[in-house]
């Protein structure tokens, strides 16, 4: 049996979780969050509890069956708590402000460049050099972030870019002037 698809997912009070029409649903005090589900796998609600079961023993299925109590964990903890994933600014010159419902990003194009909110998804700037996603679905808040790294990824010899916050950039040395 799968080691992490076996394992119970908890429901914190203010959460419900049913299965309908093919679909899991996951309702909190941050919002409501759907997942589609093999047939296949089962969703049993025991208490303060969630468990999933397979219908049988395929390769396919044994890896479904993870993959999807991964999915619901994560779905309780977004509408319970949220996701967020911060992103750094390095750069001379580089810099970012919110206005309105879009960030603004000045990172050395001749031009700025303008990244507006989405559906559930808050952009937020503490700072000049920060920006910080959050959300309830842990799948688009890291999307959102990668799309904003790849405006301008980090460069190798001066780190120069986005980047997320613990990343760590590996540093290349630099042309040597002579012998």
């Amino acid at each position: 049996m799968s080691r992490i698809g076996k394992m119970p997912v908890a429901l914190p009070a203010g959460v419900t979780v049913n299965v309908t029409d093919g679909k899991m649903v996951v309702k909190g005090p941050k919002g409501t969050l759907e997942q589609d589900i093999d047939a296949r796998i089962t969703l049993t609600v025991e208490g303060a509890h969630a468990t999933l079961t397979r219908a049988n023993d395929s390769k396919e299925l044994k890896a479904k069956h993870g993959l999807y109590r991964a999915l619901l964990h994560n779905m309780v903890t977004g509408v319970t708590s949220g996701f967020t994933k911060g992103l750094v600014i390095n750069g001379v010159g580089y810099k970012v402000a919110k206005q309105g419902n879009k960030i603004v990003l000045n990172v050395g194009y001749s031009h700025p460049i303008e990244y507006a909110e989405s559906d559930g998804i808050k952009l937020d700037c503490p700072s000049q050099t920060e920006i910080t996603v959050s959300g309830i679905d842990k799948v688009r808040v890291g999307q959102v972030a990668a799309d904003i790294r790849s405006i301008r990824e980090p460069e190798p010899y001066h780190g120069y870019g986005i980047r997320y916050k613990d990343e760590v950039i590996e540093r290349k040395e630099g042309k040597t002037a002579g012998k």
